[in-house]
């Protein structure tokens, strides 16, 4: 068997026992019953998905991949294809918004180049995976090969094994890629069955006439590429990305370790879409940190029956709103661990 294959094999399904029992202690706790809310009910999926209601304090790390797009040369980015390349080296040296939001968080960042279309020096803070130098131009024919996003794919799913073995217990997945909000978009109109008009946003910030363009770029990749979603490796091949494909690894590697994996915006949820279509066994270990401004987001959240933790106006991806929702999984975690019991600190429970 593959790599890919047995990753599908091994995941899981969550623990639904582990889920009651921590729901049952964080109703001894002191308080009312239920009111700490979606903090309750994250601590009970973290137990699901851990497998014990008896959970650790997360160890965290973030995994950013990059890569470079093909269809950039449609003009659908504001931004030069350069600024992959770029930004790369900033969250290399650690001035990146993920940088300061992880800092803050405690969080590892492992930034991986999946497939920068320039070349990028050689550095201790930069995984090389580079399956290609950039993906195929969707909007004409295949993004990439299907053994070019097997190959991403299992370059994630060994990137969440390798953190998994380091004792990473929580993950999140950002990206980096000029042009990458239009495979996202493609991604989610063919999974979801919506127009693209209405599955795409503003991305880095274009106009009124670039936006018109790129829906029509992705209309034209639609019908060049026949998309079947009872084919979901197909898909992503065609009309994906080498960063999407590596994260949707991330998430199918993560859900076999039984490692909870934080989406970002909506270029991260459309690799864990990717890698629920994959193995839909996987979305018990996907949690939402997030809901984006771009367009299709909401309607990949819904794919995925996730509801995010949090809403504000975020769209600059990199994993910084993933990142974010760490100190929440925490709290919950901490509430669960450290929060008293109506018994242990002698306080009268409801009559």
């Amino acid at each position: 068997m593959t790599l890919l294959e047995k990753t599908l094999a091994a995941i899981p399904e969550p623990d639904l026992a582990a889920a009651r029992e921590a729901q049952a202690r964080l109703d001894q706790k002191t308080k009312p019953p239920r009111s700490l809310g979606k903090l309750e009910d994250l601590a009970c999926a973290l137990a699901a998905i851990r497998g014990t209601a008896d959970l650790e304090l997360p160890r965290k790390a973030v995994v950013v991949m990059a890569g470079d797009h093909g269809v950039a040369e449609e003009g659908v980015s504001a931004f030069p294809q350069e600024v992959t390349a770029q930004m790369v080296l900033n969250f290399a040296a650690g001035g990146a918004g993920i940088n300061v939001i992880a800092r803050q968080a405690g969080a590892e960042v492992l930034v991986v180049d999946m497939g920068v279309k320039s070349p990028l020096p050689e550095s201790p803070a930069i995984r090389s995976v580079r399956v290609a130098p950039g993906t195929a131009n969707l909007a004409r024919g295949p993004a990439m090969t299907r053994i070019q996003a097997t190959a991403a794919l299992e370059a994630g799913i060994a990137i969440a094994n390798e953190l998994a073995d380091r004792g990473r217990t929580l993950l999140a997945i950002g990206e980096m890629g000029i042009a990458n909000t239009t495979p996202a978009s493609a991604l989610t109109a063919a999974f979801t069955g919506r127009p693209p008009a209405e599955v795409t946003g503003r991305g880095t910030g274009i106009d009124d006439q670039a936006h018109r363009r790129k829906v029509e770029v992705i209309a034209r990749a639609l019908r060049v590429n026949r998309p079947d979603p009872a084919d979901p490796l197909g898909v992503l091949a065609a009309l994906g990305g080498l960063e999407i494909a590596g994260l949707a690894g991330v998430v199918l590697g993560a859900a076999a370790r039984r490692v909870p994996v934080l989406t970002d915006g909506f270029i991260a949820t459309s690799a864990a879409l990717c890698a629920v279509r994959l193995a839909p066994r996987a979305g018990f270990a996907v949690l939402a940190s997030h809901r984006s401004v771009e367009a299709g987001h909401r309607h990949l959240l819904a794919a995925l029956g996730k509801e995010p933790l949090f809403d504000l106006d975020l769209r600059l991806g990199e994993g910084t709103g993933a990142a974010l929702a760490m100190h929440l999984v925490e709290a919950s975690v901490r509430v669960l661990r450290e929060m008293a019991t109506f018994a242990s600190a002698g306080v009268s429970g409801k009559d």
